[in-house]
């Protein structure tokens, strides 16, 4: 999917997985998990209800507490829409072995912080546009490693070094509010989007329709929604009628 800015928000819905099951945690912690049922039937849901594009996240892969690759697999061959998948992506073979499945784009985060050279490799061999890389930020600094460890380096710091490696677009979650429903990093997302010139999307903190109109305000090119949706805060078909109507008045 070729993604533009300046032409309203695009509504992700967020697929995560946690030993088999589509799950959302407070913060990342393992043992603040929502078991919500099956990947495959929730993203079919989702498609169902009108979404265009999904986020899969294999989070026992990120925090290298096991591999959900076959039910991601799973999620790709049931689903008519576009698929980004992340989690755990930290060789130039698994992302191959990803898009290979069938995933329209591949999301490093760990990998991409910790080894460079090979978001420069995969961005050459796959091409920009289908390399997203993923900046979580906690207190400032990117965290890596299923949020365990903290760098000393800034979102926007690394978001222009990527851009300049030619990935297609980044990802910014702030830890702080993810999972929490208590609003979207504004300041934060408009602060990366006005330093590139790339699409950013945005995640975490989602808990009103009004923290889609935020989202899209503050310059987000997508916003990915998680425990949101899965909490009945609002329905999708909602959500994507606010990102369209901000987006008229933008």
């Amino acid at each position: 999917m070729k993604i533009q800015r300046g032409v309203g928000v695009l509504v992700v819905p967020s697929v995560d997985i946690m030993r088999g099951r589509c799950v959302q945690l407070v913060g990342g912690k393992p043992d603040t998990e929502r078991v919500y049922g099956d990947p495959v039937e929730l993203a079919q849901r989702w498609v169902a209800e009108g979404a265009k594009y999904l986020h899969v996240i294999d989070l026992d892969a990120a925090m290298g507490t096991g591999d959900n690759f076959q039910k991601v697999a799973d999620v790709i061959s049931n689903v008519r829409v576009g698929v980004e998948v992340g989690g755990g992506i930290r060789t130039l073979e698994r992302a191959n072995e990803l898009l290979g499945i069938g995933a329209d784009r591949v999301i490093l985060g760990t990998a991409a912080v910790k080894n460079p050279n090979l978001v420069a490799k995969l961005v050459e061999l796959a091409g920009g546009a289908r390399v997203m890389v993923a900046l979580d930020s906690r207190a400032g600094k990117v965290t890596i490693e299923g949020w365990r460890s903290q760098t000393e380096k800034t979102a926007l710091q690394l978001a222009k070094e990527f851009e300049r490696m030619g990935v297609g677009s980044l990802l910014y979650t702030s830890v702080n509010v993810e999972g929490s429903m208590r609003g979207v990093a504004a300041r934060e997302i408009r602060e990366l989007v006005s330093a590139v010139k790339i699409p950013v999307f945005a995640s975490g903190g989602v808990g009103t329709l009004e923290d889609v109109r935020i989202a899209r305000e503050a310059g987000a090119a997508g916003l990915v929604l998680g425990m949101a949706l899965y909490e009945r805060k609002f329905t999708l078909r909602e959500a994507m009628e606010v990102a369209r109507d901000a987006g008229r008045k933008g």
